[in-house]
């Protein structure tokens, strides 16, 4: 558990307060932990299946690795900007959001992101149960009558096969972030090992010369493929939004901002690229090896001769999923839920609230609906724009980048984050009318092809918006103040 600064832990109200809230002293990630957040994150089914989709746009190769390039250093730009804060308070995401909201009115970016992920994670956990079932179906046959019942929409060996995801994921969950750190620095790196290989068979397969760089057969006109890049390198962003958001509840356990700039360097350009490139080519194989261009990396594997390689690929995609729904999905909400009601609401509660709500949700049936999803996930996504433009502005043009500590943690009106009843009317004005434009984007067809770009329009509009609503706040270069301050460390 994270230990509170010394001569602090009396002076912080515990309506605001537990030891997982509170500042950490264990700022002990260096730039690899980092970088393996980052491989956990982008080597998933979801990250191998966005990468493949992207090479079938009907861009030449170089656009879209370009695209891709472009997308992910837009991604590390914005990590660096958002985990300065928690880094240099120690504190996670819902916690340093009490200084734009008010440390009452902080609830509504944590429960907005807690129940972002609250969706994501049971559709991820369904997604490697499936993969499970199929190597289960391997090995045992014998087992193929219990996929033909079902309740409430999935067989009973897939309901076996979701326990088994939920109750590993919990393992893992349940000892805590050092536990989560030690697993994300091997799962990262396997799926590298089991990508590789995999080229390597594709290659053995087809030979250099079954490898298209292409994939796609139309014709494109030069402002068709200027959009489609553009699409592309949003959509790229878009995908990753939902971490980056708060990327503060990793980066604050950083040891100093250099060490998470240098994670962040090469757990995105470098490692996306060169994921990208592995991914072209066993997607391309697949085309020439099967006729058909196969995006979903499970069903790649499955094709694999040998019963043992391709338990072992599994496994290890198994492996991959586990970490980015505990990186993405679990630790997220864990966090979120607690600043609800710290004293009531633990680390382990708030992630487990998750864990069981994602059972609740019956997230293969959500799955299976497709416009369902498309909408749910839309309007959830609408949100984290704005709240981005809104923490970035509130921090590094109205708080030109100071972080009082206490006053994080203290219900006195004299605190600095106390506001109006302990949340700040300024902010809710600035999100309400950007995600407002955000939700008229994604339900409007005619206005379908923007919705792609509709987290850079809500970080414009949340940035923009509360930059002119809050100016009056802005804090003066020459301002003390008496409660501990934080400082970057560099």
């Amino acid at each position: 558990m994270p230990n509170l600064e010394p001569n602090y832990k009396d002076s912080y109200s515990p309506r605001l307060t537990n030891d997982d809230l509170a500042p950490t002293r264990d700022q002990n990630w260096t730039w690899y932990n980092i970088f393996s957040f980052w491989m956990s994150d982008v080597h998933s089914m979801g990250g191998y299946v966005v990468a493949a989709s992207f090479f079938a746009l009907g861009l030449a190769s170089w656009q879209v690795l370009l695209c891709l390039l472009l997308g992910i250093c837009i991604m590390q730009l914005c990590a660096n900007l958002v985990a300065k804060p928690s880094q240099m308070a120690g504190v996670p995401y819902a916690v340093i959001c009490r200084q734009a909201f008010g440390v009452f009115g902080a609830n509504i970016p944590a429960v907005i992101r807690g129940l972002i992920a609250f969706a994501w994670y049971g559709i991820q956990t369904y997604l490697a149960a499936n993969a499970l079932m199929l190597v289960a179906l391997k090995f045992w046959p014998s087992l193929a009558p219990m996929t033909e019942g079902h309740f409430l929409g999935l067989s009973h060996l897939g309901w076996v096969c979701f326990g088994i995801m939920w109750v590993l994921q919990a393992l893992v969950f349940w000892h805590g972030m050092s536990a989560i750190k030690r697993f994300i620095d091997i799962a990262g790196p396997a799926v590298y090992v089991v990508m590789l290989a995999l080229a390597i068979w594709i290659l053995s397969q087809t030979g250099f010369d079954g490898i298209s760089f292409t994939l796609a057969s139309k014709e494109l006109t030069a402002g068709e493929q200027t959009w489609q890049m553009v699409t592309a390198t949003a959509l790229v962003v878009s995908y990753f939004s939902g971490p980056l958001l708060n990327f503060g509840d990793f980066s604050r356990y950083g040891k100093s901002m250099q060490e998470i700039r240098r994670g962040n360097r090469w757990g995105l350009p470098f490692n996306f690229l060169l994921f990208s490139i592995v991914t072209v080519v066993i997607v391309s194989g697949t085309q020439s090896l099967f006729g058909k261009m196969i995006t979903d990396p499970i069903e790649t594997v499955s094709h694999v001769g040998n019963s043992l390689a391709m338990a072992i690929g599994l496994l290890t995609m198994i492996i991959a999923t586990i970490g980015i729904n505990i990186v993405a999905n679990f630790v997220s909400p864990a966090f979120d839920f607690s600043n609800c009601s710290p004293q009531k609401i633990s680390f382990r509660t708030g992630g487990m609230i998750a864990a069981v709500g994602s059972v609740l949700l019956t997230p293969w049936n959500l799955f299976q609906s497709p416009e369902l999803i498309h909408y749910t996930l839309d309007v959830l996504g609408s949100f984290i724009g704005p709240l981005f433009g809104i923490l970035l502005a509130d921090f590094y043009l109205i708080k030109r980048g100071k972080v009082f500590v206490d006053d994080l943690f203290t219900v006195s009106p004299a605190g600095r984050y106390w506001y109006k009843n302990g949340i700040n009317p300024k902010a809710v004005a600035a999100l309400i009318p950007s995600v407002a434009v955000c939700l008229i984007i994604s339900f409007i067809p005619s206005l379908h092809a923007v919705a792609n770009f509709s987290w850079f329009i809500g970080v414009f509009l949340g940035l923009c918006s509360y930059r002119w609503i809050a100016r009056h706040e802005r804090e003066g270069e020459g301002e003390s103040f008496t409660p501990r301050r934080a400082t970057a460390k560099e």
